[in-house]
């Protein structure tokens, strides 16, 4: 054992020295020392190497060391803009087709959303319901699902009243006008700046409704009674607005107690809310019926590159008959870009302030807005554009005023900059 594993054992540098007086050869270790020339010049070590080197070294140490970083910012903004604006695509194209279709959008995506929540909240040591113990107490969430559950029905059903998508997309921005109102009932405290910059946002929300509201009044095709039935669809949405300002400030109270736990919040608000469509039941069941006997969406384009001559009459029959309707696919993609265009939102609101979502959210608006007048080729009157303009410039005040955090003089639960 002694005799083999000598040989292996390193050489000291004395021994080293002894077997250069001695005449042995001695063959020389090359060390590669390039990585550490980085560091070199920390121990006050002059690197010798061309600036460009230098630079190059720079950059790809920093880009090494910032991949985790730019990958998750990555994922983060695709799943926000990409997923947040193909469900806008997937909104109109419904729309479009069935504006009475709000109601089951809502119930197919708070179903969708439930039972992948039910994925995170799994916990097989808790029958029968294999759910985990929840931090916040039942009774506190329903305030808040019947709230949620009002909110959504609310917007989406005010698609029902002749409300088209770009509108939809500009009055949901301002949003920040019934927050402040109820803020300030709540004894919450505003900055000049935030107050003019609301100020700003209910003139272009008044603006872009008025001006909406008039170009379809001198519409030739338009009936007189679209007018009122499009002010309902607005009284609509300004309901909408007051309750999730309401839900708002309660979900803020409610973290404050018990936590932020947004994923309890997520599985609950949209499990609990289920049992509210069963008055919808009917109206659910043929708003499914129309959409499902859409225009199909057939197979032409693979049939077309598939030689079916060679495919057996009763199997070629079936492909040439088999589709899925247009509305249908539209609806499974607008649930599957609504759930990433959450969960989009939920890892930027954990890994950022809320100034970033806030900003981050009214660009995304802002495009959807784009896409929705590009792609459906909708036509904004003058004065509904220049209300857009002034809605999302205002929303950018007020984002940043919202970085300035004043110190209150006395601590009070309910201080704190708006929600």
């Amino acid at each position: 054992m002694t005799s083999r594993s000598a040989p292996r054992r390193r050489q000291t540098l004395r021994e080293s020295h002894a077997a250069s007086r001695n005449g042995a050869t001695m063959t020389p270790k090359v060390i590669n020392a390039g990585p550490s020339l980085e560091k070199a010049e920390l121990y006050g070590i002059d690197d010798q190497r061309p600036t460009f080197s230098k630079l190059m070294g720079l950059a790809g140490r920093i880009f090494i060391e910032t991949i985790p970083q730019w990958l998750a910012v990555g994922a983060m903004l695709s799943l926000i803009f990409g997923g947040c604006c193909s469900n806008v695509f997937a909104l109109e194209a419904i729309i479009k087709v069935e504006p009475a279709s709000g109601t089951l959008l809502t119930f197919v995506q708070f179903l969708f959303v439930a039972i992948t929540g039910y994925i995170s909240q799994f916990d097989y040591t808790r029958p029968p319901f294999f759910i985990k113990p929840n931090r916040v107490p039942i009774r506190r969430w329903l305030i808040n699902i019947v709230l949620f559950f009002s909110i959504n029905v609310l917007n989406n059903h005010a698609f029902s009243y002749d409300i088209s998508v770009p509108v939809h997309i500009i009055l949901r921005s301002g949003g920040s006008i019934t927050t402040m109102i109820a803020g300030s009932l709540y004894g919450k405290r505003y900055s000049r700046i935030q107050v003019v910059a609301v100020l700003l946002l209910t003139v272009g929300v008044i603006t872009a409704a008025w001006s909406d509201a008039q170009s379809k009044d001198t519409s030739p095709g338009d009936s007189k009674e679209d007018v009122p039935k499009f002010s309902t669809g607005l009284a609509v949405l300004l309901i909408a607005q007051i309750l999730s300002a309401i839900m708002g400030l309660y979900t803020e109270e409610t973290y404050k107690k018990y936590g932020p736990h947004w994923k309890e919040n997520l599985f609950y608000s949209h499990l609990l809310s289920l049992p509210l469509f069963l008055p919808f039941s009917r109206s659910l069941i043929n708003q499914f019926m129309r959409l499902a006997s859409s225009k199909p969406l057939p197979l032409p384009p693979l049939a077309g590159q598939v030689n079916l001559s060679t495919i057996p009459a009763p199997v070629r029959q079936r492909i040439e008959v088999f589709y899925i309707p247009s509305q249908v696919a539209y609806l499974v993609l607008n649930v599957l870009t609504q759930y990433a265009c959450i969960r989009g939102v939920n890892l930027l609101a954990a890994a950022s302030s809320a100034l970033t979502v806030t900003i981050v959210l009214n660009i995304r608006k802002l495009v959807s807005l784009l896409l929705s007048i590009w792609l459906f080729g909708n036509r904004l009157a003058t004065g509904t554009l220049i209300g857009a303009i002034v809605v999302f410039s205002a929303g950018g005040l007020y984002s940043l005023d919202s970085k300035k955090k004043p110190v209150p003089s006395k601590p009070k639960p309910g201080g704190g900059k708006a929600g």
